[in-house]
C-alpha cells in the first residue's frame, strides 16, 4: 500500500480502501465488462466492508440562483469521494473535466476514476483543493 501526503491527496485511508475493493472486483469480475456490472459490484464490495457510500445520488445544479438540473454522479463514498468507474481506452481531458465538475458542484475534494477495460485496473485521483484566502 502506498503513502500519500494527506495534503495532496484528502482522504487518502478512505481512497486507499476504495482502490483495494475496485482491485477486489477487477480480479474478481476480469476486465472489459459493462461499467454498470462493475458500478453493482462495487456496490457489494463496499457494503461488505461496511464502507458507507451513495449510488446516482442526485445534487442541484443551479445557475445564477436558477435550478437548471441535477447532477447525479456513479458513487459518493463516505460522504468525502466521488467514485467515477469507466470502461474506455484511457483517461483523458474530458473524464478529468468531468470529474472537476462533479468536484465542484458537490464541494468534495477528492475524486477517483477507476478504469476496469484492462487487464490492470487504472486509477486516477483528483483533487479540487480549495486555496486558503
Amino acid at each position: 500500500m502506498k503513502a500519500y501526503d494527506e495534503l495532496q491527496y484528502p482522504h487518502a485511508d478512505l481512497t486507499e480502501k476504495i482502490i483495494a475493493a475496485a482491485k477486489t472486483v477487477h480480479g474478481a469480475m476480469r476486465p472489459g465488462l459493462d461499467e454498470k456490472l462493475y458500478e453493482r459490484a462495487m456496490c457489494i464490495e463496499l457494503a461488505e466492508r461496511v464502507i458507507p457510500f451513495s449510488l446516482q445520488q442526485a445534487f442541484p445544479v443551479t445557475y445564477k440562483s436558477h435550478y437548471i438540473g441535477d447532477l447525479i454522479p456513479d458513487l459518493i463514498v463516505d460522504d468525502r469521494v466521488i467514485v467515477d468507474l469507466k470502461v474506455v481506452e484511457g483517461f483523458n481531458d474530458t473524464h478529468i473535466a468531468q470529474m472537476l465538475g462533479y468536484l465542484n458542484i458537490t464541494n468534495l475534494e477528492i475524486g477517483l476514476l477507476l478504469n476496469f477495460k484492462y487487464t490492470n485496473l487504472q486509477i486516477k485521483r483528483i483533487a479540487n483543493l480549495k486555496t486558503p484566502q
